[in-house]
């Protein structure tokens, strides 16, 4: 019987995080919680800003299990999650592929107006582009400071959490076949990490 897992998925805007969790959960079949999808209420309400103690206890009571995915970078609840893992996974990936992403993604987003979490009726725009805390001008803006928070949080890890750092989304793909395959072998709580 594996050992259950809780892993938290990491990176900067645009890098895959959704995406990599979702994968994640469904191939080690484990539940998968969105911090945006928690955090974003209709009418892009802002938990995490406007009504933080609500966005807290939704986030506990989404951790209290034994077993789950979860990605996003809250720094509010990032505490409560870090004292739960038993996996870290940091998409580290260059600046062109992540800008890349995002813009396709925001682009996919704002021509199919399709809502972002259930029940929200949260759509992307192309008005929302010029607001700074869009995703893809959030992306560029934030990239080198998570790099390197990231980089700080991985280092600063506690002995027996398993360290994955992802530099291109083909290690992301062996993650999940070695995760998949009862393999959690990750990174040497010592090995340095480039800047």
């Amino acid at each position: 019987m594996r050992s259950p897992m809780r892993i938290s998925v990491v990176g900067t805007s645009g890098s895959g995080k959704s995406t990599l969790a979702r994968r994640l959960g469904t191939a080690l079949d484990l539940p998968v919680i969105e911090l945006d999808a928690i955090n974003w209420q209709p009418g892009w309400r802002d938990l995490n800003e406007q009504e933080p103690e609500t966005f807290s206890a939704r986030v506990a009571d989404a951790i209290a299990g034994e077993q789950w995915v979860t990605d996003g970078n809250y720094a509010r609840v990032r505490p409560m999650i870090m004292d739960r893992i038993t996996h870290f996974v940091w998409l580290d990936y260059a600046r062109t592929l992540v800008m890349w992403r995002v813009v396709l993604r925001s682009f996919d987003r704002a021509i199919s107006g399709r809502e972002l979490w259930p029940g929200t009726g949260n759509t992307e725009g192309f008005s929302r582009w010029l607001d700074p805390g869009h995703p893809v001008r959030w992306a560029w803006s934030t990239h080198k400071r998570r790099r390197t928070q990231y980089g700080e949080m991985m280092r600063a890890l506690p002995p027996g959490i398993t360290r994955h750092h992802l530099r291109h989304p083909a290690e992301a793909e062996a993650l999940i076949a070695r995760l998949a395959l009862g393999e959690p072998s990750g990174l040497p709580r010592a090995e340095p990490l480039a800047s």
